[in-house]
C-alpha cells in the first residue's frame, strides 16, 4: 500500500455538520491505522459563501473531539498552502494545460444566454438540459469562435469561464471502496465549469489537482460526492494522473432517526437534539445553535457514536478509545446504506463514558455545578453523593440538580405515593427508625441498614412495605439513589430530623 495521506477538506460556508465531524473521524482513523497523514484542507474557492469564523470553528470542533491535523493552514507542511484561495495561480496553470490538450476551453455565454438554452431545450423536452456535446456547438466558446476573435475577447477582458469538453460517447467509472464498481455513460456528464469568469476554480479542478499534488491516497467523503467522482476521473485521466489516482470511498448519508430521509438541522431542531459539534452562532441572523459539547456530551463518546455510523468493528464490542477505533477500523466494513442517527444511542455512549469516570472527577464536576448555584460542599461529601448517583446521570449537569435532595429537606411530598404509601405500618417503622438513628453517632450505609432492620421488626413489619414512604420522608418524592447511600451522606442528625418533619407534616392515617 502507498503511504497513506488523507485529507478533510471542507468549505467555510457555516458551522462544521456533524456528518462532517463524522467524515472527518473515518479518514482520522484510516490515517492513524495505517501510521499515516491526516490533512485539513479548507476549499475556500466560493467566496460568495465565505461565512467569517467558520474556519476557525472547524478547527476548533476537530480539536475537541481529539483529532490531531498532520499538515493544514496553522500547522503548515510540504504541500501548503492549505487554503484554496491561495493556491489559484496552480489550478490556473492546470486548467490551461486541460485548454491545450484539447481536454477544455474557453466560454463566454453570459447568464441570459445560458438562461435561453436551457429553455430552448426544455421546450423540446430533452431529457436533461444541460451544455454538453449536444449544445456546445451552438454556443459562444472557444471550440466555436475563430482564435483571433477567442484572443481579443479575453484582451478585452470580456468575462469566460473554463469548461471540461466531456467526451460525447463511452462511459467512465471508477471503483469505490464501499460500492464497488461505479460507471456511468459520459452523455450524463455535463461540460462542467472548472474556472469560474472571477478566476477562482470549482470544486472540481481544485479538488483532483490538490489531491494529486498533495498525494492523497484515499479520499473519503460524503455519498453526495459520487455523482460528481466520474467527472473528476476524466480530469484525473485528461492530466495525465490516471495511474495515481487515490482510492475512492463515498459514505453512506445520516437519516433521520426513523430511518427516513436525510438528517438536516430543521430535523434536529425539531426532535431536540444537536446538528453541530459546538455552539454556532449565526453571523448573519444571531440564531444560535447549542452544540454536542455544551449540551453535556463527552468528545469520546460523540466519537465512538459517530464511528458507529455506518460502520462496524464485526464484533460485539461496542466502547472504544480513538487509539481502538483505529486498529479496528476497515473502510470496507462501512456499510451501502444510509446510517440512522439514533440520538438515544448517543446518549447510553455518553452515559457510559461518564460513568466510567472515578468518583473524584464526578466530583470536581459536581462541585463546580453546585459552586454555580451559590452552594459550598466540600470533596468528601461529593464524592460520596457522585457515588450514589453515577448510575443515574447521563450528562454532567445533570450532577447538581440530582444533588439537590442532600442538601435540601423536603417541604413538600409526593401526593400520589404519600396516599398509597404512606401507611399506619410505615409511620410505625419509621417513628421507631427515628428512635434508633438517633443513637448513632456517624451513620454509615451498614449501620442505617442495621437500623432500619431493628425498626421493622420491632413493628413486626417486613422492610419492603415501607421503602417507598421512607424514601418520600427523606426526600419528599418517589426516586432516588440508594436509600441507606442516601441516609449516611444526610448524617444522622439530618436523617433524624427530616424523619421528625415528615411525621409531623404528613400525619396519621
Amino acid at each position: 500500500m502507498r503511504d497513506v495521506r488523507v485529507r478533510f477538506a471542507p468549505s467555510p460556508t457555516g458551522a462544521l455538520h456533524i456528518g462532517g465531524v463524522r467524515t472527518a473521524l473515518y479518514n482520522y482513523l484510516l490515517a492513524r491505522k495505517h501510521k499515516g497523514k491526516m490533512i485539513l484542507r479548507i476549499e475556500d474557492t466560493d467566496q460568495s459563501r465565505y461565512v467569517p469564523g467558520a474556519e476557525t470553528y472547524i478547527k476548533d470542533a476537530l480539536k475537541w473531539v481529539g483529532m490531531e491535523i498532520d499538515e493544514g493552514p496553522d500547522v503548515g507542511g510540504p504541500f501548503s498552502p492549505y487554503r484554496q484561495s491561495e493556491r489559484r495561480e496552480t489550478y490556473t496553470g492546470y486548467a490551461r494545460q486541460l485548454v491545450a490538450g484539447g481536454h477544455a476551453y474557453y466560454a463566454f455565454d453570459s447568464p441570459e444566454e445560458l438562461e435561453a438554452m436551457r429553455n430552448r431545450l426544455k421546450m423540446q423536452k430533452g431529457p436533461n438540459p444541460q451544455y454538453d456535446g449536444t449544445t456546445r456547438m451552438e454556443m459562444k466558446n472557444s471550440l466555436v469562435l475563430p482564435a483571433d476573435e477567442v484572443s481579443k475577447r479575453m484582451e478585452a477582458g470580456e468575462p469566460y469561464v473554463i469548461r471540461l469538453k466531456v467526451p460525447e460517447t463511452g462511459e467512465v467509472g471508477l471503483h469505490d471502496l464501499i460500492r464497488g464498481k461505479v460507471s456511468v455513460a459520459v452523455s450524463q456528464i455535463d461540460d462542467k465549469v472548472l474556472v469560474k469568469s472571477d478566476g477562482m476554480p470549482t470544486y472540481h479542478l481544485a479538488n483532483v489537482v490538490d489531491d494529486h499534488l498533495m498525494k492523497i491516497s484515499h479520499v473519503i467523503r460524503g455519498e453526495e460526492w459520487l455523482p460528481s467522482a466520474p467527472l473528476h476521473v476524466l480530469i484525473y485521466k485528461f492530466l495525465g494522473w490516471e495511474n495515481e489516482m487515490p482510492a475512492f470511498a463515498h459514505l453512506p448519508l445520516l437519516l433521520k432517526p426513523d430511518g427516513k430521509g436525510k438528517l438536516s438541522k430543521r430535523d434536529a431542531d425539531q426532535m431536540g437534539f444537536p446538528i453541530f459539534p459546538l455552539n454556532w452562532k449565526d453571523p448573519h441572523t444571531g440564531e444560535l445553535a447549542v452544540g454536542f459539547k455544551e449540551q453535556g456530551y463527552l468528545p469520546e463518546a460523540l466519537v465512538n457514536f459517530l464511528a458507529f455510523l455506518g460502520w462496524n468493528p464485526g464484533t460485539e464490542q461496542e466502547l472504544f478509545s480513538m487509539g481502538e477505533l483505529a486498529e479496528a477500523f476497515e473502510i470496507e466494513r462501512i456499510g451501502k446504506a444510509g446510517a440512522k442517527f439514533d440520538i438515544q444511542k448517543a446518549k447510553w455512549y455518553n452515559q457510559q463514558y461518564l460513568r466510567a469516570k472515578t468518583d473524584d472527577e464526578l466530583a470536581q464536576i459536581l462541585m463546580g455545578g453546585l459552586k454555580a448555584q451559590g452552594m459550598e460542599c466540600d470533596k468528601s461529601k461529593a464524592s460520596a453523593i457522585v457515588h450514589a448517583l453515577r448510575d443515574r446521570i447521563t450528562f454532567p449537569d445533570d450532577l447538581a440538580p440530582m444533588a439537590q435532595m442532600f442538601f435540601v429537606a423536603p417541604k413538600s411530598f409526593d401526593e400520589k405515593i404519600s396516599s398509597k404509601k404512606w401507611t399506619d405500618e410505615a409511620i410505625s417503622v419509621i417513628t421507631a427508625l427515628k428512635g434508633e438513628i438517633e443513637k448513632i453517632d456517624l451513620l454509615t450505609a451498614e449501620n442505617a441498614s442495621v437500623a432500619l432492620g431493628t425498626a421493622a421488626t420491632s413493628c413486626g413489619v417486613a422492610q419492603g412495605k415501607i421503602m417507598q414512604a421512607l424514601r418520600l420522608a427523606l426526600t419528599g418524592g418517589a426516586s432516588g439513589p440508594d436509600l441507606m447511600e442516601t441516609m449516611a451522606i444526610l448524617g444522622a442528625g439530618e436523617v433524624a430530623s427530616r424523619l421528625a418533619y415528615a411525621l409531623g407534616a404528613l400525619g396519621k392515617k
